[in-house]
């Protein structure tokens, strides 16, 4: 008879770290260990003081983003946590060295520019050949489901559903569902050829994928590869083709086809509570930035008195 775990077996223990390390998603993780890394580098250490903290965040104020100094700063304290260690960004002198940078440095951040449902049409207008076909799917895709690159990239082929209607996409798990509990994003057939249904289904024929990752890599030869891409490549292949369309790639990020559709849709009048439906946001706070710069021009003070 095996015997029974006990609240101090070593495999007790193991169970433990599995479930603490289930918490966060690979990619936090990835970007904590990235954030960790940096301060290493940087000269500090850990345990940290907090006057190193401080200093560290004093030098890296003007090349980097109050969002990135706050990331860094989780990053440091969870290194003290999981070992049982006292944070020293929790002192007076980290917070108000933070607070002195947002104060002098400003807090807002960058916003990316949004490729519209126009600017879809001119990108992927002329796209070809097999990585053409992938690149016109991914983006379009991407944007009707206003996707996060990292939901994008991890679309599988059992994940979706054709329908009369157009396409179900089942997202199993995102940045505000860590728990995995899944949505499914709609995505209909329009008219043009630009359908992102329509383009789905052609890079699906033609690269004769029939399971597991929808958006693989591609070799220097335009062979298909098994691996799927990563996130990044996403903001990568954006970058190249709005180049290649001739906006300037700077502009443009991943996070543009997720922008782009919720702009092209309070220009179109769609309601805040549809947009969400589709992005998944919990509130209508963070559209409103997106809202707001869509309506500019509508009912302008200028235009009104002019």
């Amino acid at each position: 008879m095996k015997n029974k775990p006990t609240l101090t077996s070593s495999g007790t223990r193991k169970k433990v770290r599995e479930y603490l390390a289930a918490t966060q998603a690979k990619n936090t993780k990835l970007a904590y260990q990235n954030d960790l890394a940096h301060f290493l580098r940087s000269g500090g250490k850990i345990p940290a003081t907090p006057s190193s903290v401080a200093s560290y965040l004093a030098i890296h104020a003007q090349t980097l983003s109050i969002a990135t100094l706050n990331r860094r700063v989780v990053a440091i304290g969870r290194a003290h946590t999981d070992k049982g260690l006292v944070s020293p960004t929790q002192s007076t002198l980290v917070t108000n060295t933070l607070r002195g940078i947002r104060r002098i440095n400003g807090s807002a951040q960058r916003r990316v520019t949004p490729l519209l449902k126009t600017d879809m049409v001119n990108i992927t207008k002329k796209l070809s050949g097999l990585i053409g076909l992938r690149d016109k799917a991914l983006l379009l895709i991407g944007f009707a489901g206003a996707f996060r690159r990292s939901e994008l990239v991890a679309i599988q082929v059992e994940d979706i559903r054709f329908v009369p209607e157009g396409l179900v996409i089942r997202v199993r798990r995102s940045k505000t569902d860590q728990s995995g509990l899944g949505r499914n994003v709609a995505i209909p057939t329009v008219k043009g050829r630009h359908c992102p249904v329509r383009a789905l289904k052609a890079w699906l024929e033609k690269s004769r994928i029939k399971t597991g990752t929808i958006f693989r890599r591609m070799n220097r030869f335009d062979q298909l590869m098994d691996q799927g891409l990563c996130a990044p490549s996403v903001a990568l292949i954006i970058k190249q083709r709005v180049a290649d369309a001739g906006f300037n790639p700077k502009l443009y990020s991943g996070h543009s086809l997720r922008a782009g559709l919720v702009t092209s849709a309070a220009k179109a009048g769609v309601s805040s509570w549809k947009i969400r439906q589709q992005t998944a946001h919990k509130s209508d706070v963070m559209l409103q930035r997106y809202i707001r710069d869509s309506q500019l021009f509508v009912n302008n003070a200028v235009s009104q008195i002019w």
